[in-house]
């Protein structure tokens, strides 16, 4: 008896697929077909403004990307979702400001300011991190062995803890704030690139390669994906799990930090309500892509950055921007639950 299959006996072992699965996977690629030749209609009758809206979707999406990986690392490790990771992004948006703008004064392009950036992205990195291992040490840790609704809960309640400090450091109103890179930018070939793009992606790629990095080839990434494929196992093999989890809580503060200098670098603004729309359109990118896979997350924030972006340019408008991204995702788990890159996965019983 041989172990192993051509690819012929494997395609023949198959069960063929049921009426609804060949009506649902018809559907499916029925609707991709219909969304790219709209992409393709669109970059040949309006090609600055589709490039336009590619750039601006990237930058955005590059932010989203930075914000759903803490959310992604988080479910990977203990399956939760951590619902107070957003406004923890809020929280480094405003100590962004505090650090660079009163702090610093630092509110014009030169080299002095690109150094300031540099502190401050340090600091915020560090502050974000900080705060999301004493949650997780304070809070989450006590109720890891509860029922699932419970942690959850909690994260929900903090969320509101963290909405609380905003409105007190922040106040209740938007505020605005004269940023180091402006509005300024550059022209390549009728496409406006403004230096704030550059920035985001130069900070943003490094940033996401030196995290995979991390987890797939050091030890202690090694020991977060033990610590995610079985708890108890893991404990047995002799890794310090309470200690691997609190790595990855701070990994992922770390990551919201850099997003929350990056964007109130970008958009000159602060305010306390900030975390649950771009928290939203983040875990919406880590589900999209496939909660719990890191490429995923990637792959989703840009995509939402991308469709939020070509809907306000070339499609229904901004107003209808949170209808269309969330048409999307509802559309996407109908016809693929586990996400773009996740595997389906079984229930224990």
């Amino acid at each position: 008896m041989t172990l192993t299959q051509s690819p012929i006996e494997t395609a023949e072992a198959r069960p063929p697929l049921r009426a609804g699965q060949l009506v649902t996977r018809v559907l499916g690629g029925g609707l991709l077909l219909v969304v790219a030749l709209w992409v393709v209609v669109q970059a040949v009758q309006h090609p600055n403004q589709f490039a336009n809206a590619m750039v601006t979707g990237i930058n955005n999406g590059a932010l989203y990307a930075l914000i759903a990986l803490g959310y992604t690392l988080v479910y990977g490790i203990i399956e939760l979702i951590n619902f107070s990771h957003g406004d923890l992004f809020m929280l480094s948006t405003v100590l962004a400001a505090f650090v660079i703008v009163t702090t610093f004064g630092a509110t014009t392009t030169n080299w002095a300011a690109a150094g300031v950036l540099g502190i401050a992205l340090v600091v915020v990195m560090a502050g974000a991190a900080g705060l999301n291992v004493a949650a997780e040490r304070l809070a989450y840790r006590r109720l890891r062995r509860a029922p699932k609704l419970a942690p959850l809960i909690t994260a929900v309640g903090l969320s509101f803890v963290y909405q609380f400090v905003g409105v007190y450091t922040n106040g209740s109103a938007q505020k605005s704030w004269d940023t180091i890179l402006g509005d300024q930018g550059f022209t390549v070939g009728g496409v406006t690139i403004h230096w704030s793009t550059v920035v985001i992606i130069a900070v943003t790629v490094p940033l996401l390669l030196l995290m995979t990095w991390m987890v797939t080839a050091t030890r202690q990434g090694k020991a977060m994906r033990a610590t995610a494929q079985d708890q108890d196992a893991a404990r047995l093999m002799g890794i310090d799990v309470d200690r691997t989890i609190a790595f990855t809580f701070g990994l992922g503060g770390a990551l919201a930090g850099a997003a929350g200098v990056l964007y109130m670098e970008s958009s000159g603004i602060t305010r306390w309500d900030v975390g649950f729309r771009l928290g939203l359109f983040a875990f919406t990118a880590a589900v999209l892509g496939g909660i719990g896979n890191l490429n995923g997350a990637v792959l989703g924030g840009v995509l939402i950055g991308i469709i939020e972006s070509m809907n306000g340019s070339l499609g229904l408008g901004q107003k209808w921007g949170q209808t269309v991204i969330f048409t999307v995702l509802i559309v996407l788990m109908v016809f693929k639950p586990e996400g773009i890159l996740g595997r389906p996965t079984q229930e224990k019983v």
